[in-house]
């Protein structure tokens, strides 16, 4: 392989890659803390939140792989200016938005460049480090995409206690004009034309099936599981998710190559990262209501309290190399799963009166609980696949990693829904502000100072907090069934993960050392 000449200007390059990294990582969180403020502002139920948390991340998940492609294709210089661009655009218009239906559709765009971004600024590092310096880089990068988790609600916090809750889109503007000059002036233009095409047919059914199976999750507990939409989007879900399977398993040179998961390592180290993404996905949306709603925080004070998680996150991440190089994954992914499900069982005993303390312990734990097992799972299952079938590997974990935090905030979001609505008292009011009432826990508070329903306040945090109890239960016992499957199934067998050109893999462990 030819030697790459050092260009003088790719550390500021990587500098820049990096400013855009950390802004789509807590652009993963900052809306989570916002949320509350803006149902109130906006009059937004729970499947609404759920949406303007969801369009993003399904839209990221169905483009994530056909925007690697294009970036092959047409050069990753374009499509990385294309995808900041498209980010800022919506970044744009949901800070102006003036009802949920714009800020739904916004968020939905930032999607669309976020999917452009994330795959693309990786694969520019090979034109500008040589193999010595990529391994460096590529932890940089890592590394910047994971700090912007916890930042997300600090910042987010920060800039609701001083401004409008638009502010926490306008906050991306800048950050991904910089990333836009950046790349036009730092970053060489590199293209690889014997990729395989983009296929629409396969791009569209992917994004179709997962928008209409996280429809009907979330309007289920509003309309009823029987009800003939929901059904009917159900069903069609099924079935465009089933087409593409069998498209793909037909396509030569497949987009989303299924057969991956016939390596039993793959499958299941696969399964275990999603369902951590789907377990996180869902504490991140229903927790700051509590924080704010019930403990009476604000969105500053609710950012800070989420860090004891995401602390407990990052050291666990941290230190699970080590762990993993003296234990072996299947043990460390197990025990991951089970200090998970442990921390959500705990949670689940939560009360209105527990208050911070107690949460901050089981927010703790379940941090540590998702280090251990995500970090080791991304790794293995990546480690069983032959090196030239690691690309393809990574852009289906991270497509699969998605979809289960697309569904993870859909599923527990609406069971917290329909168990909240059932459980809140709205006894004596008008079937007008009941119906209100029940649309959210923020909608209820405003509900009882309008109508000086003291009861009402009680009412709606011991519904949320029970309902949060039943989504931490469904977490705890979701985790233990694939903490026992992980301990079975799994094996502790591994290969490198690097390519014959000395391209780490992205978001495996190799990278974050």
């Amino acid at each position: 392989m030819a030697t790459v000449t050092p260009d003088p200007r790719r550390w500021w390059a990587l500098s820049a890659l990096v400013a855009s990294m950390l802004t789509l990582g807590f652009d993963m969180t900052i809306l989570n803390v916002a949320l509350p403020t803006m149902a109130a502002d906006l009059g937004a139920t729970t499947g609404q939140q759920q949406w303007m948390a969801d369009a993003y991340v399904v839209v990221f998940a169905a483009l994530m792989l056909p925007a690697g492609l294009l970036g092959d294709r047409f050069g990753r210089r374009r499509m990385l200016i294309t995808g900041l661009g498209i980010f800022l655009a919506g970044s744009a218009a949901g800070a102006l938005a003036g009802d949920v239906d714009t800020v739904i559709a916004a968020r939905a765009v930032m999607g669309v460049g976020a999917a452009l971004v994330t795959p693309l600024a990786l694969s520019v590092l090979p034109s500008l480090f040589a193999p010595e310096e990529r391994t460096k880089a590529v932890g940089v990068m890592s590394a910047a995409s994971a700090l912007g988790l916890p930042l997300g609600p600090i910042i987010g916090g920060w800039l609701l206690d001083h401004f409008w809750w638009g502010s926490v889109f306008l906050v991306n503007v800048p950050m991904a004009a910089l990333g836009i000059t950046a790349c036009v002036f730092l970053l060489p233009e590199t293209r690889d034309p014997a990729s395989p095409k983009v296929d629409t047919v396969s791009t569209a059914l992917t994004a179709t099936g997962l928008g209409a199976l996280v429809y009907a999750i979330i309007e289920a507990p509003v309309r009823g599981w029987a009800d003939p939409l929901v059904l009917g989007m159900l069903a069609g879900a099924v079935l465009l998710i089933t087409a593409l399977v069998l498209r793909e398993r037909r396509a030569a040179r497949p987009m989303l190559d299924m057969t991956l998961l016939a390596h039993r390592g793959f499958l299941f180290n696969t399964l275990a990262a999603t369902l951590v993404m789907f377990v996180l996905s869902g504490l991140l949306f229903v927790l700051p209501p509590y924080l704010q709603a019930v403990l009476g925080h604000d969105a500053l004070g609710t950012g800070v309290r989420l860090l004891p998680m995401m602390g407990g996150l990052l050291v666990a991440a941290r230190a699970a190399q080590p762990v993993v190089a003296r234990f072996g994954a299947r043990t460390v992914v197990s025990a991951g799963l089970a200090v998970l499900a442990f921390a959500a069982l705990l949670g689940s005993r939560t009360t209105v009166e527990s208050g911070y303390g107690f949460t901050a312990l089981w927010l703790s734990v379940a941090g540590l609980g998702f280090g251990l097992a995500v970090v080791p799972a991304m790794d293995a299952a990546l480690g069983t696949l032959p090196a030239d079938r690691a690309g393809s590997g990574s852009g289906l974990l991270m497509t699969l990693r998605q979809v289960g935090g697309a569904v993870g905030i859909a599923l527990l979001g609406s069971l917290l829904a329909g168990v909240f609505r059932d459980r809140l008292d709205v006894t004596g009011l008008p079937a007008g502000a009941a119906d209100t009432a029940g649309e959210s826990v923020v909608t209820a508070h405003i509900v009882a100072e309008r109508t000086g329903a003291a009861d009402l306040v009680a009412s709606a945090n011991s519904a949320y907090v029970h309902g949060m109890g039943v989504v931490l239960l469904v977490c705890a016992v979701a985790s233990l069934v694939a903490a026992l499957l992980a301990a079975v199934f799994l094996t502790d067998a591994r290969t490198d993960t690097k390519t014959d050109t000395g391209e780490l893999v992205p978001d495996s462990a190799d990278a974050r050392q």
